[in-house]
C-alpha cells in the first residue's frame, strides 16, 4: 500500500507536487544543495549539479507549472571573454581558466571570442555578441579606443577588466575591475629608497591601459613624497607597440649616457625585457642594477623569485570577475561599478645581471 500511494503521489495527474526534499533525500544530500542547483548558486561541484537535475526528471519534478527540461534550459546561460592576446597572455590564460571554473558552478559556460590588437575598417565585431547567443561578456586587455568603444555598443550586461586610457570609465555601459596600482606602485618605489636610492627611473606606456597609468601616478607620487626629481630623461612612458616593446626599450636603454640606480616597471614583462638587455650588456652594469615588477605571473622564468613585484593572485581575481558578470547579469539596472583588486607587494633583492 505505502508503494503504491507513492507511486500515485509521483505520476498521478492531481496527486502532490514531488518536492525538494524528496529529491534530496533520494541522493543522500541536503535539501539546501537542491536548493542551490535549481537557483544557480556557487559552491556545488558539476558532477553533483548534474546528478540533481537528473534524479529530478526521474522523480517527475516541476517547477512554476513548466516541465523540468523548459526550466533547466532557461537556465543555461553564456558568458563571452573577449579578450586580445599580447605580452600578458599567461597571465590572462590564468585568469580566463579561474573565470570559467566558477562560472560553471552556476551552470553558465564561458565562450572565447577573440580581437585584435587594434582597430581595422575591415573588422567586424562577431555575429554572436549581437544574436542573443551569450547573455553577457568579460573583456580582457581591449585597449583599443575604437574596439572599447564597440564593445561599449553591446546591449549585452559586461565587466570590463582594465580599459583604455583614453576611455572615461563613466562613459562605460558596465563594470570595471582594476588591479590597483597607486598606493601598490607607491609602496614598491618606498622600498627602494628605503634602501638609499634616489635616481630612479619608470618604464611602461601609460597612455595604454588606465592601470599602467596608475602605476606611474603611484611612482611619482612617492617620489615627491621623498622630495626626490623624477627626472624624466629616466622615464620611457610611451612604447609605440607592444610587440615591438623590446627593441623600444633596447633603443631607449642606449640613449642614456648614464644610468639609474634603479627602475621601476609597469610589469614583468618590461623588466623581462630590461633583463635580456642588460644580458647583452653586461659591461654597463658590472655591479648590477635593481629592478622592479608587477603582476607575479611566474610566466618568466629568469625573473622567477628575484624581483621586487606585486603578487596578483590571478584564481582569486577569476572567482572575482565571475561574481561580477553574474551580478551585472542579474541585476541589470543596478549603476554600474568601479572596483579595486589590490596585490600584495612581495620584496625581494631585485638586482639584475650582478
Amino acid at each position: 500500500m505505502i508503494l503504491w500511494r507513492r507511486k500515485r503521489r509521483l505520476v498521478g495527474d492531481n496527486m502532490n507536487k514531488v518536492t525538494m526534499q524528496e529529491i534530496a533525500d533520494a541522493l543522500g544530500i541536503s535539501r539546501a544543495t537542491v536548493w542551490k542547483v535549481f537557483h544557480n548558486y556557487g559552491n556545488v561541484s558539476p558532477g553533483l549539479r548534474s546528478n540533481v537535475w537528473d534524479k529530478a526528471a526521474e522523480l517527475g519534478y516541476v517547477k512554476g507549472g513548466h516541465g523540468l527540461e523548459q526550466f533547466r534550459q532557461e537556465k543555461d546561460r553564456n558568458v563571452s571573454a573577449i579578450v586580445s592576446m599580447s605580452d600578458s597572455a599567461a597571465f590572462s590564460m590564468k585568469i580566463i581558466h579561474s573565470l570559467a571554473q566558477e562560472l560553471s558552478l552556476y551552470n553558465i559556460n564561458l565562450m572565447y571570442t577573440y580581437m585584435p590588437s587594434s582597430y581595422s575598417d575591415e573588422y567586424r565585431i562577431p555575429q554572436m555578441l549581437y544574436n542573443n547567443v551569450v547573455q553577457g561578456a568579460v573583456v580582457l586587455n581591449i585597449y583599443d579606443k575604437r574596439l572599447t568603444e564597440g564593445i561599449n555598443g553591446l546591449s549585452l550586461p559586461k565587466v570590463f577588466v582594465d580599459v583604455a586610457q583614453q576611455i572615461n570609465p563613466r562613459e562605460l555601459s558596465g563594470d570595471l575591475v582594476l588591479l590597483e596600482g597607486w598606493d601598490t606602485m607607491c609602496q614598491i618605489t618606498e622600498s627602494l629608497v628605503a634602501r638609499g636610492m634616489t635616481k630612479i627611473g619608470f618604464i611602461g606606456d601609460i597612455g595604454q591601459a588606465r592601470t599602467i597609468y596608475d602605476r606611474y601616478e603611484g611612482f611619482c607620487r612617492c617620489m615627491r613624497e621623498r622630495d626626490l626629481p623624477v627626472d624624466k630623461a629616466f622615464c620611457l612612458t610611451h612604447i609605440e607597440e607592444t610587440f615591438s616593446c623590446e627593441e623600444e626599450i633596447s633603443i631607449f636603454l642606449d640613449s642614456l649616457t648614464m644610468l639609474p640606480e634603479a627602475f621601476v616597471c609597469a610589469s614583468n614583462f618590461i623588466a623581462h625585457c630590461l633583463q635580456l638587455y642588460f644580458s647583452r650588456h653586461r659591461e654597463r652594469v658590472p655591479e648590477g642594477i635593481v629592478v622592479t615588477g608587477y603582476d607575479d605571473s611566474g610566466a618568466f622564468a629568469d625573473l622567477s623569485g628575484l624581483l621586487t613585484t606585486a603578487s596578483v593572485k590571478t584564481e582569486f581575481l577569476g572567482k572575482r570577475i565571475a561574481k561580477q558578470i553574474i551580478y551585472r547579469m542579474e541585476s541589470g539596472n543596478a549603476p554600474y561599478e568601479t572596483i579595486y583588486v589590490k596585490p600584495s607587494v612581495i620584496e625581494r633583492n631585485s638586482i639584475l645581471c650582478g
